[in-house]
């Protein structure tokens, strides 16, 4: 397919209302690829701009821009936040967003391409893997100073050169829960003082994340109803309980802290989706693709840390939500009180890891398309 082909293409499945990503996977693309094909002279709506970093530079001037919308999504989720890029910093590969509203951590080594791309009146920053998965997008708003954004465009504009994309190698399986020391692993759990210990201690003992709670179900973690997702969302939106939200692409994680008020399940073209509207946040979530639910207690020198984890039906992790909180502050109980309401999935705590009791809470009750709201479609 000729890039003049590719373009046309991609401009009648846009109007058709397709998001960037089915657009370009409706073509046999990653969404990198698609918007590659989009750089240089044509006459098609959306052009794109190749963009140069160092990354670090080009988030951080993006400070004198005014509130943007920051955009992380993965294969089902979408997480939007508007505010402003501030107190960035990074060392090498790793960089932290600790603004206000921009909560982000980013791993640079994961952004192999960006473009700034324009879609009619709509101007955004796009950055993708060496896949051509999209790590994250800037989206100008309202109240964006759009010369502060364009000179930011002009600074880190790159020469046009070719982009390759790569297909990305199979994942591979999780080893055999028999090849793991499930014991071990139930201890060095219980030995934790602070949850960012917890992606060292899935890599000590190589093994994968919902394998690690499914190995350590009734002493640390228990499974949830599917339904657990828009249960919690509902209840923190009627008793005003601050929450976190975190979702999570190849290359950054995007962080909401605060209250969830308009919860709106939406039925789309056969699709279900769970979305807040917020002034400043948007979740949208596809509640159809959840095909299991954790809950998960980490031990801290806080006190035990509890979070709610989604995964689609190919095992990726769609979001995680905790009540919100700071370093040095126990969790809430109003939190914890949620998740005691949660719908369990009952007779599934018989795998708990031997010599581990069970924790003594108190059990469960059981119990880009177009017309989505702002950009998530994007």
């Amino acid at each position: 397919m000729s890039l003049e082909e590719m373009r046309k293409r991609f401009a009648a499945l846009r109007a058709e209302g397709k998001r960037h990503k089915d657009a370009a996977e409706a073509m046999g693309l990653s969404e990198g690829e698609a918007i590659a094909a989009h750089v240089g002279a044509h006459d098609t709506l959306i052009k794109s701009i190749p963009l140069r970093g160092p990354w670090l530079d080009l988030l951080q001037a993006l400070e004198l821009c005014g509130p943007v919308l920051a955009l992380t999504r993965n294969a089902s989720t979408v997480h939007e936040k508007t505010g402003v890029y501030e107190n960035l910093s990074g060392s090498g590969h790793v960089a932290l967003a600790l603004g206000e509203d921009i909560d982000l951590r980013i791993f640079f080594n994961q952004w192999h391409a960006g473009f700034a791309v324009t879609e009619g009146a709509s101007l955004s920053l796009q950055f993708f893997n060496a896949h051509g998965v999209a790590v994250h997008k800037v989206f100008a708003r309202q109240g964006t100073d759009r010369d502060a954004l364009q000179s930011v465009v002009d600074a880190h504009a790159a020469a046009e050169p070719a982009i390759a994309f790569s297909p990305a190698a199979p994942k591979p399986a999780p080893r055999a829960d028999s090849a793991i020391d499930a014991a071990a692993l139930a201890v060095a759990w219980g030995a934790m003082r602070d949850t960012h210990e917890f992606f060292g201690l899935l890599n000590k003992f190589e093994v994968e994340r919902q394998q690690s709670f499914r190995l350590t179900q009734g002493a640390f973690t228990q499974r949830a109803e599917k339904a657990a997702v828009r249960d919690l969302l509902n209840e923190a939106s009627f008793d005003g309980t601050p929450i976190m939200v975190f979702v999570s692409s190849p290359g950054c994680i995007q962080i909401h802290t605060g209250p969830v008020v308009h919860v709106e399940p939406m039925e789309m073209r056969g699709m279900q989706w769970l979305n807040v509207l917020d002034p400043g946040f948007n979740l949208h979530m596809r509640e159809d693709l959840i095909d299991a639910v954790w809950i998960v207690e980490k031990p801290t020198s806080d006190g035990v840390v509890t979070s709610v984890e989604a995964f689609d039906r190919e095992g990726g992790l769609m979001a995680m939500f905790f009540g919100a909180r700071k370093p040095g502050v126990p969790e809430r109980e109003a939190w914890r009180q949620i998740v005691r309401k949660l719908p369990r999935i009952e007779g599934t705590a018989s795998s708990a890891a031997p010599g581990r009791p069970r924790q003594t809470r108190a059990p469960l009750a059981s119990s880009e398309d177009t017309s989505m709201p702002s950009v998530g479609a994007q």
